[in-house]
């Protein structure tokens, strides 16, 4: 979010340090910073407000009330605790249908307002955060919901047809099929039609049943504000945060107003939200104040929490006394009650603050404002041993004899396209279930990586995988560890060779382990289920030191595809394999990255040796012409050596 530093500066009053103090403030205390800049005047910091605040600091209200919790200052001024004095009543019914789907719904009534072009300083703020001025009415409420983080809309009320002397709203949801003309975005001039599907919430004329907006997402067409609006009607809702995100994501429309409804800010906003637009509104456009009605049915207040001192240091690492605790909690605006036990701080938390509702949420804030960075590390004394992990133990074990195999181990995903188990949200089209076993995913591994074996100078691939597989068992959801391990040959048709392989796996593993497996194979691929077989393995007494390979080096692998080119020649009976590749090698140069003898025998006399050399380059692609002018200088210092290529 950006946020408009001379905006904060109205909150926080002088105490505010600079932009850049600003910044650091919050990266230590709050959130990461993304981008300070200077706009026309004022400082814009781009603040990465993550989701656990987004409901109370996703507006300059919310991000300068941070900031006086961290400097322990005051608020200049504080919108969130001025009075909301709306008693005038309009001629608004509003009729919701669901009070879960929208607990509270406010709307007011101006007439004789004037929409014309927002005055200068207004504009000047809403384009330092980067949006696009429309006009006064538009703006207002733009500006409102940067202010204290409400959104609102605002409806052409002349538009509105009037029932027996009132405007009728109704909050509802979508029929499937239903059809809703959403106001342009982005400065386009086509409306935008939406067909719903039937989960989608409305608001709706009473009257007439037309759709006016999409609830917490896009306004509509229907009695949009236009050049020509006198009387307008202004909505300040709170509607449900899961529904909200579903239709905004299904239709694309994520913009700053379904960001907010989306991370549920606090119920309690739309008299505010009220208070601050009327105002503006009267000020900027003219006009005069009829009256409101705000239609509450469900309230969700804040619930007193028991914060533990001794619970707060031990998470923390800390000693800090109980007044200083208090102190801590105090400066959120947290109401703290006295109380008799000397260990217990009973706290309530501001309305704003919806993210407040465990003793764990409080002590995180104790944590954070006393600062992360000045707790200090301790290394915790030795105890005695803790109970050993068999899981771990025998995983590590089994790992260590695959790697002595030639075995690599990977981490596949946990997702399938088709299997037993689905998911209610899909990650995606390609992993809508849980994986019910490792073979199929090891075996579309190996048949990716075994075309690298000429690379990695390896006769096949061995690849492994230690993971949670998934199934329905008596229709229950049950799960288990599964090992799985798979080899695949440079060349395919060789399946008996591959078994062989893994039944030497097999044994080594049985041998070690002392136990048989019970194992599925399946073209290459064996897998074990490994929960079951640790029920058979004796309790672990100690784990196994760790060897740390010493003659280990890496290097960067490069990213282009490599090319191959075999080389078969005789040579005088006596010349060594490493003679003729040291020849091979020097001449190649450095596109060569492995050589792989594969074939030797001799004969009258002489000896025929293959090689097969593999090009690869950190910088290019290269091409069969790069690679044949390269073999032609191998080829002709062959010549000269006096071997004769085959």
């Amino acid at each position: 979010m950006k946020v408009s530093y001379n905006w904060l500066k109205e909150y926080v009053g002088e105490k505010l340090p600079s932009a850049d103090e600003v910044a650091a403030l919050l990266t230590k205390h709050a959130f990461e910073i993304d981008d300070v800049e200077e706009i026309d005047g004022d400082t814009v910091i781009d603040v990465d407000v993550l989701p656990n605040r987004a409901s109370d600091c996703l507006c300059h209200r919310g991000v300068a009330r941070e900031l006086a919790t961290i400097m322990n200052v005051a608020l200049a001024r504080d919108p969130l605790t001025e009075p909301v004095n709306l008693e005038a009543a309009a001629d608004i019914v509003v009729n919701i249908a669901d009070a879960n789907a929208c607990p509270r719904f406010t709307a007011a009534l101006i007439t004789g307002i004037e929409v014309k072009e927002s005055p200068d300083w207004l504009k000047a703020r809403l384009k330092a955060l980067g949006q696009r001025p429309i006009n006064n009415i538009v703006d207002a409420t733009n500006y409102v919901m940067y202010a204290i983080g409400q959104p609102l809309h605002a409806y052409d009320a002349d538009l509105f047809p009037k029932v027996d002397g009132t405007w009728k709203f109704d909050v509802r949801v979508a029929k499937p099929g239903e059809r809703v003309s959403l106001i342009p975005e982005g400065g386009k001039e086509e409306d935008r039609i939406v067909e719903c599907e039937g989960t989608e919430l409305l608001i709706v004329d009473g009257s007439s049943d037309t759709p006016i907006g999409l609830a917490g997402v896009k306004g509509g067409r229907f009695a949009g504000v236009h050049a020509g609006t006198k009387n307008i009607i202004i909505e300040a809702a709170h509607f449900h945060p899961t529904r909200t995100r579903q239709t905004a994501r299904r239709l694309g429309i994520v913009i700053d107003a379904s960001k907010r409804f989306e991370n549920e800010p606090s119920r309690e906003l739309p008299p505010f939200a009220q208070r601050d637009i009327i105002a503006l509104i009267t000020d900027i456009a003219g006009g005069t104040f009829e009256g409101w009605v705000d239609e509450y049915l469900e309230e969700k207040k804040a619930q007193p929490v028991d914060v533990r001192v001794s619970k707060t240091n031990a998470l923390l690492g800390l000693t800090l006394p109980r007044t200083e605790i208090a102190d801590i909690i105090a400066r959120t605006g947290a109401e703290v009650f006295d109380e008799a036990d000397a260990d217990t701080i009973t706290c309530l938390s501001p309305f704003e603050r919806t993210d407040l509702n465990i003793e764990e949420d409080y002590i995180e804030e104790v944590g954070r404002i006393h600062g992360l960075t000045d707790i200090a590390s301790v290394v915790p004394e030795k105890g005695s041993p803790s109970e050993i992990n068999a899981r771990q133990f025998y995983s590590e074990k089994i790992r260590q004899i695959l790697f002595s195999l030639g075995y690599s181990e990977v981490i596949t995903s946990s997702f399938n396209k088709k299997d037993d188990i689905q998911l209610l949200n899909a990650l995606a089209s390609d992993k809508s279930y849980l994986r019910s076993s490792l073979t199929k995913n090891l075996s579309e591994t190996l048949d990716k990586n075994a075309p690298f074996a000429d690379l990695l100078g390896t006769p096949d691939t061995r690849i492994f995988e230690i993971g949670t597989v998934f199934y329905k068992k008596d229709d229950t959801v049950t799960e288990h560890v599964s090992l799985c391990f798979g080899v695949r040959l440079k060349v395919s048709g060789y399946t008996g060779k591959e078994d062989k392989v893994l039944q030497e796996t097999i044994a080594a593993i049985e041998t070690a382990l002392g136990t048989k497996l019970a194992v599925t194979t399946q073209k290459g691929v064996a897998e074990v289920n490994l929960t079951e077989l640790l029920t058979s393995l004796p309790a672990p007494a100690a784990y196994e030191p760790f060897v740390r390979a010493t003659d280990v080096t890496f290097k960067p692998f490069s990213t282009f595809p490599y090319i191959t080119r075999d080389i078969a020649l005789w040579v005088t009976e006596g010349t060594t394999a490493a003679e003729v590749e040291s020849v091979l090698n020097e001449q190649a140069g450095e596109l060569r990255v492995r050589t792989t003898k594969f074939d030797e025998f001799t004969k009258d006399g002489r000896t025929s040796y293959a090689f097969r050399l593999v090009f690869q380059s950190q910088e290019k692609t290269l091409t069969d012409t790069a690679v044949n002018e390269v073999m032609d200088a191998v080829y002709a210092v062959v010549a000269k050596e006096g071997w004769e290529v085959r």
